[in-house]
């Protein structure tokens, strides 16, 4: 019997595209208006044919998609811009540098590392692979919770995914140290301002309030997600083949096939010049940011973290060039990531400020390992070239939201959805606001555009029912965690799976059972919300 074939990932989500079409076709249009009634602000919903006329005709026009389901990919291509060309720099700058054989440096270093640890009858009991899993997705969760870690997962995969296939896992494992990691610790944030900050201003309550609860809820889900990924690490380390992803991953293996002994140790000249010109730079911005304020939460701490890098920096190059212009690249990539996190959490960087800092991470690469500007160039677009369909996803992808929104149909959605919650006992209201979280989540993955759309109308239900504000807050932060990690309309998602080469459908096949049982988990935190008295709530 011949085996049938799983379309491709871009044909399923095309097909998606169409059935949302098709959707604008039996769903009558619809919004939601912003009111003032006294003091407050309300959202009022109309049908498109009942929207007052300032409405209707400046702000609101919707129609059925047909032929709009071709020009989608265009728009979303627009509307994801941010992200596709995010992943063409960081594709172009990790090439420049792997191909500086820094990345297999350095796994090769590591795992020398770890077997001299394995010599310890203890670290053979605990498993010194186990620990590194544990360390690195308590690391990501972590980042996920507290400064909303997402779109910066797609450039730590690359550097995770290939040490977890030399440690004998697969590209699954590498994506879910990382990427599942951050958004185990984004759906349980604790201070995330892209959405707790974000739904707690609108439902008007203290910023950052009940972290105590929430803080619980962080370790449950975390201590689930690691060890979800431990049991299917070992199963994968004990028979490879038993992982869907065992062909696909010849790409990563071929990668990690290079020997220790065929890595030539040499540092250039130029390797110094490098050194020297980002150490000046590095002591200018000291010099001009003496002090940094790291914004966590409602805290802030100063300290002198630029100088302290800066002063790391040096000294790390200067061990490092003395052996090899391979480890130099890495304190580089160090280096990045030290000033990535300073970066986004004191000065409210995002995706051009980290793309730009890793195109310098690739272009210092190259010139550290002596190519010439004509080669890193080229480099440069050879890395593009071969992580370009990762970025074609997701701008098809982003034309399922697209379809929806010009067929004005996700507003008439929530209107139906949040009717549903008339006459339910708190409890239930509460897993219902939670369900409806999670079903708008896969049409709109932002957490921050959700929460400006449910937010004001669950905000002031919850006061009618008797739920406090800060209980539907904790329903819309899972409902909007969750599912991001199966969802295609998520261009972080799509963006993830493109650069560790795992195809969509085989990442559902994957992931779907620890989705259901992340979204049990979460109805079951959201009990006590209701029913016990928490500080804060």
């Amino acid at each position: 019997m011949k085996k049938r074939k799983v379309p491709h990932t871009f044909v399923i989500v095309f097909f998606i595209i169409v059935i949302a079409a098709v959707l604008t076709w039996i769903i009558q249009p619809g919004k939601y208006v912003q009111k003032q009634v006294g003091d407050e602000t309300v959202m009022t919903f109309y049908y498109a044919d009942q929207l007052p006329e300032s409405v209707g005709d400046n702000k609101f026009h919707a129609e059925p998609q047909t032929w709009q389901v071709f020009s989608a990919f265009y728009k979303g291509f627009v509307k994801q811009s941010n992200i596709i060309v995010f992943i063409l720099i960081i594709g172009g700058a990790f090439w420049i540098m792997n191909k500086s054989k820094a990345i297999d440096m350095g796994i090769h270093s590591f795992l020398k590392f770890t077997k001299r640890l394995e010599r310890s009858p203890l670290m053979q009991k605990i498993g010194v692979n186990n620990i590194v899993i544990i360390l690195i997705m308590l690391l990501f969760s972590l980042f996920g919770s507290v400064f909303g870690m997402s779109e910066e997962t797609i450039a730590f995969a690359l550097i995770i995914i290939p040490l977890a296939v030399s440690m004998g896992y697969d590209s699954i494992v590498g994506l879910c140290m990382v990427y599942v990691a951050a958004h185990i610790g984004f759906s349980g944030a604790m201070l995330n301002p892209f959405t707790i900050g974000i739904a707690q201003g609108i439902a008007e309550i203290p910023l950052f309030t009940g972290i105590g609860y929430r803080a619980v809820c962080w370790a449950i889900l975390t201590v689930v997600g690691i060890i979800f990924v431990l049991w299917y690490a070992n199963k994968v380390k004990k028979n490879p083949q038993s992982s869907i992803m065992y062909e696909d991953d010849a790409y990563w293996r071929k990668s990690a096939e290079i020997k220790e002994e065929e890595l030539e140790r040499y540092t250039p000249r130029k390797a110094w010049f490098v050194f020297a010109f980002l150490t000046a730079v590095l002591i200018v911005f000291s010099v001009l940011y003496p002090m940094t304020t790291l914004k966590i939460g409602n805290s802030e701490t100063t300290l002198p973290l630029l100088p302290i890098g800066t002063a790391l920096f040096i000294l790390l190059s200067i061990v490092t060039l003395r052996k090899t212009v391979h480890y130099f690249v890495l304190t580089l990539l160090f280096a990045t990531v030290y000033f990535l996190v300073i970066g986004v959490l004191g000065y409210d960087w995002y995706i051009m400020e980290i793309a730009s800092l890793f195109l310098v991470l690739g272009i210092a690469s190259g010139l550290a390992v002596d190519k010439s500007a004509s080669d890193i160039a080229k480099l440069f677009l050879e890395g593009m070239g071969d992580i370009l369909s990762a970025a074609v996803i997701v701008g098809l992808a982003g034309g399922i939201v697209i379809i929806l929104q010009d067929g004005g149909i996700i507003d008439t959605i929530l209107y139906g959805l949040s009717k549903s919650m008339s006459n339910m006992g708190k409890i239930a209201s509460a897993e219902i606001m939670y369900g409806i979280q999670t079903l708008i989540n896969i049409v709109i993955p932002s957490g921050s555009a959700k929460a400006a759309i449910t937010m004001p109308i669950m905000a002031p239900f919850s006061d009618l029912i008797g739920i406090s504000r800060q209980a539907t807050v904790v329903a819309f932060q899972f409902g909007d965690g969750f599912t991001n990690m199966i969802t295609p309309t998520s261009g972080v998602l799509m963006a993830a799976l493109g650069v560790a080469r795992i195809p969509w459908e085989k990442w559902v096949r994957f992931i779907w059972k620890f989705i259901l049982v992340l979204v049990v988990i979460g109805a079951l935190l959201l009990i006590p919300t209701v029913t016990m008295e928490l500080a804060g709530f």
